[in-house]
């Protein structure tokens, strides 16, 4: 089923949490493609200094950060990779989930074919190859996930798992908020993006 507009309008860390063992899903041309999140950051706006959003700010790229929560917020990181990020919380409070990776669940043929590799673990493993593999793109800013295109589901079956918690990953920049705890993974799920350190 998917997922109504309620379900967005939690914060940007209870929403990252409740996204886990959620399928995303994208009608394309090409074909449906769908993953179980098993990754995700929150990126907490005015009060983050790792948000686009910090301090207020609202150029172009922000406006959709302040909707209501269940809107996508894509944006390029490198110059050619797309991040897909969903709006979190109500109207003027800019709060997003980044998704960080994903496991496949269907549609494996059409994500191969995108990301040029047949290695499974590598498909969805990170925000950028995520993007490519579910064909998302610069099109999709500002997509309703409440629509039919691009949006978000239950499990079929639920699954029983452990959230494990740790820091952001590529956030040096941001100060005191690098240390922040706020990436969330599926314990011993194979296909998080970056395993967790365990203590020495």
């Amino acid at each position: 089923m998917k997922l109504p507009r309620e379900f967005y309008r939690q914060d940007g860390i209870s929403l990252a949490k409740a996204l886990l063992g959620k399928v995303l899903v994208h009608h394309t041309a090409e074909g449906v493609t769908k993953g179980i999140i098993v990754e995700t950051e929150s990126y907490m706006g005015v009060i983050d200094a790792a948000a686009h959003s910090y301090k207020g700010k609202k150029d172009g790229r922000c406006n959709i950060q302040y909707n209501e929560g269940g809107y996508a917020y894509i944006y390029m990181i490198y110059g050619m990779y797309y991040c897909m990020n969903i709006v979190a919380n109500e109207k003027d409070v800019p709060e997003v989930v980044l998704l960080r990776a994903l496991e496949p669940l269907e549609g494996l043929s059409l994500m191969e074919q995108r990301r040029k590799t047949s290695k499974r673990k590598a498909l969805l493993s990170g925000p950028g190859k995520l993007c490519q593999a579910m064909g998302i793109g610069k099109d999709n800013y500002g997509t309703d996930l409440c629509e039919d295109k691009l949006y978000v589901e239950d499990l079929a079956e639920a699954i029983d798992f452990e959230i494990e918690v740790s820091k952001r990953i590529n956030i040096d920049y941001a100060g005191e908020a690098r240390d922040y705890l706020w990436r969330f993974t599926i314990k011993d799920n194979p296909y998080v993006s970056v395993k967790m350190k365990t203590p020495s």
